[in-house]
């Protein structure tokens, strides 16, 4: 089978929905997070909820980029957790934006997110 599903996705969206709206958010590398913050030019102490909030439901199953079947992290903090990445094109950065997390025990993990980079060919 070559996961994740249409419908394995669209629940993993609603899910991470549902732990963003109820602020149960951990950063993984929040240094990272935060120079990416500056990048997409928004305050992550107080604007993250909502923009979380805003990729999260403009994202749709079709916007996954990751990997068939999803990778698994290898960081301490969220190890052998499968990680879902998705680009977004946002209204609110007016670029497509690239999002990771993971989900654990009814907390999102947020491993990236920051404006797509796409990856040039030589």
């Amino acid at each position: 089978m070559n996961r994740p599903s249409y419908k394995e996705l669209f629940n993993k969206l609603r899910e991470a929905r549902k732990a963003v709206a109820e602020n149960r958010i951990a950063l993984l590398n929040p240094m990272s997070l935060a120079a990416d913050a500056i990048e997409l030019d928004y305050d992550i102490q107080l604007e993250l909820i909502i923009a979380l909030m805003e990729l999260l439901e403009a994202a749709t199953p079709s916007d996954y980029t990751g990997s068939r079947p999803p990778q698994r992290s290898y960081e301490q903090d969220i190890q052998g957790l499968e990680l879902f990445a998705f680009i977004v094109t946002s209204r609110r950065f007016k670029c497509r934006v690239y999002l990771k997390f993971a989900l654990a025990e009814n907390c999102f993990w947020l491993v990236s997110l920051h404006p797509d980079r796409p990856v040039l060919e030589e």
